[in-house]
C-alpha cells in the first residue's frame, strides 16, 4: 500500500502540471522515479532508465486526459497534431532505442542539461508574437520533421514533448494555451512509441520484477491513475493565467527538476 501510495501522489502532481504545462509531468516523474528507485528494489544502475521508462508510459494515459479536456475548451490545433504524430512516432521509438545504450549516470546529467535550457529559452527566447485564437494551424512537412526531433529528445529525457512543442508553436504564432493544449496531444504519441520501445529494446531481465522490459509497472499504473484524475485542474488553471505568466511557471519548474536531479546524482 505504501508504494502505491507514493505513485498515487506522483500522478497527482503530474496530472496537474501535464494540463497546466502540457509536459505531461515527464519531468518531475524522472527526477521523483530516480530518487525512489532503488528503495523499491531497482538496481541502481538501472533507476535512470526505469524512471524514464515509467514516466512515458504514464503519459500515454495524462496526455490522453489532459488533451481531452483542453480539446472541450477548443484549445487542440488537430490539423498540426496529425502532421507531427508521424514524426513523433518515429522520434520516440528511435530515441528510445539510444537511450537505453547510454549509462544512467550520463542520463541524468542529459537530462538535467536539457532542463536547465529549456528554461533559458523560455525565459529569454524572443518567440513570434502569437496570433491569437484566429492563428492558423501549423501544418506540413517541417511539422512532421520537427516531430522526429522533438519524440527522440522526448525519449531520451522521459517527457512528453510540451518544453519543446510549446516554444514552437508559440514562435509559429499560436497562442499558448493552445500551444499546450496541442502539445498535449502530441505527448499521447510520443509516451505509446517511446515507452513500447523501452520496454522491448531493454536487454533481458533488466529489471528483476513488475516490469516489461524497463517499464516497472507499479509506478506507470499508479502515477497514469491519478493522473488521469488530476489533469483536468491543470488544464482549468492553464486557462486562467496570462500566457507569459504560464512561461515563468513553466521555466522555474524546470530550473528545480534540474536541482533535483544534479544533487540526486
Amino acid at each position: 500500500m505504501a508504494i502505491w501510495l507514493v505513485f498515487l501522489v506522483l500522478g497527482a502532481i503530474a496530472g496537474v502540471l501535464a494540463g497546466l504545462l502540457g509536459v505531461g509531468g515527464g519531468l518531475v516523474l524522472v527526477a521523483a522515479l530516480a530518487w525512489i528507485a532503488p528503495a523499491f528494489g531497482i538496481p541502481q544502475e538501472a533507476a535512470m532508465h526505469t524512471a524514464l521508462a515509467s514516466s512515458l508510459a504514464s503519459i500515454v494515459l495524462t496526455a490522453t486526459a489532459s488533451a481531452r479536456a483542453h480539446a472541450k475548451r477548443g484549445s487542440v490545433l488537430w490539423p498540426t497534431v496529425r502532421w507531427m504524430v508521424p514524426g513523433l512516432i518515429v522520434g520516440g521509438w528511435l530515441g528510445s532505442w539510444v537511450a537505453v545504450r547510454i549509462d544512467g549516470e550520463w542520463l541524468r546529467w542529459i537530462v538535467a542539461g536539457y532542463c536547465l535550457i529549456a528554461a533559458a529559452q523560455l525565459l529569454f527566447g524572443k518567440p513570434r508574437a502569437a496570433l491569437g485564437e484566429d492563428a492558423p494551424a501549423p501544418q506540413g512537412a517541417a511539422m512532421s520533421g520537427a516531430g522526429v526531433g522533438i519524440g527522440a529528445v522526448s525519449a531520451v529525457v522521459g517527457i512528453g514533448g510540451g518544453s519543446m512543442t510549446v516554444p514552437l508553436l508559440v514562435w509559429r504564432g499560436v497562442a499558448p494555451v493552445r500551444a499546450v493544449g496541442t502539445s498535449s496531444a502530441c505527448g499521447v504519441a510520443i509516451g505509446l512509441a517511446s515507452a513500447i520501445g523501452y520496454a522491448f529494446n531493454a536487454p533481458p531481465g533488466a529489471l528483476p520484477h513488475y516490469a516489461i522490459g524497463y517499464v516497472y509497472l507499479p509506478a506507470a499504473i499508479g502515477v497514469a491513475l491519478a493522473s488521469v484524475l488530476a489533469a483536468p485542474y491543470g488544464t482549468r488553471l492553464a486557462h486562467r493565467l496570462h500566457g507569459d505568466t504560464l512561461k515563468r511557471v513553466f521555466a522555474t519548474f524546470l530550473f528545480l527538476v534540474a536541482l533535483s536531479l544534479l544533487l540526486g546524482g
